[in-house]
């Protein structure tokens, strides 16, 4: 299926909302997504749409997240979350979502990324459990649902702690 991605815009914000509210089956991830975008960390470049014949099909988002340690703190981004329209589901939407954000993401020299999610679907794109490195989830998670990616070859060398996520992620 042909489809065109790119950063989201401000007429695509209900759009955005309405992909994440029927994908999940939920409200969360609609206001998260808007709570995260009122935030100065936001990073509008990685909020990225999938269109088709222009209706937005699909979207993801990548957030700043800190991995701290117990002496360090090291930046690294999350993946989350990640919507597709339920009627164009199973079409490889987001997988092509997937790889123009981890694309971009790696472009902007974002050294890593985390998820929580499918233990299915992530590993295809070099996701591990992020167990591997020594990082931990703020909550009680399945090891095999989260998980970690080098955008950068060596860029989670010794990092390892625990994930702190922007402050909406707690909240919705």
């Amino acid at each position: 299926m042909k489809i065109n991605i790119r950063a989201e815009a401000p007429q695509d914000y209900t759009a955005i909302r309405e992909a994440n509210d029927k994908a999940f089956e939920q409200q969360n991830e609609g206001r998260l997504i808007e709570a995260l975008r009122a935030l100065p960390e936001f990073i509008p470049e990685l909020s990225l749409v999938a269109e088709h014949h222009g209706k937005i099909i699909g979207h993801i988002l990548f957030s700043p997240v800190e991995i701290r340690g117990k002496q360090t703190v090291h930046q690294a981004l999350a993946l989350a979350p990640m919507a597709v329209l339920p009627e164009y589901q199973g079409r490889g939407i987001g997988t092509q979502l997937v790889e123009e954000g981890l694309r971009q993401a790696r472009q902007m020299g974002f050294g890593a990324v985390i998820v929580l999610g499918h233990e299915w679907f992530y590993p295809r794109f070099g996701f591990r459990p992020a167990s591997r490195w020594n990082i931990r989830s703020p909550f009680p998670v399945p090891d095999a649902a989260f998980l970690a990616l080098e955008l950068r070859q060596g860029a989670l060398q010794g990092v390892k702690g625990m994930v702190k996520y922007l402050r909406p992620f707690e909240e919705v």
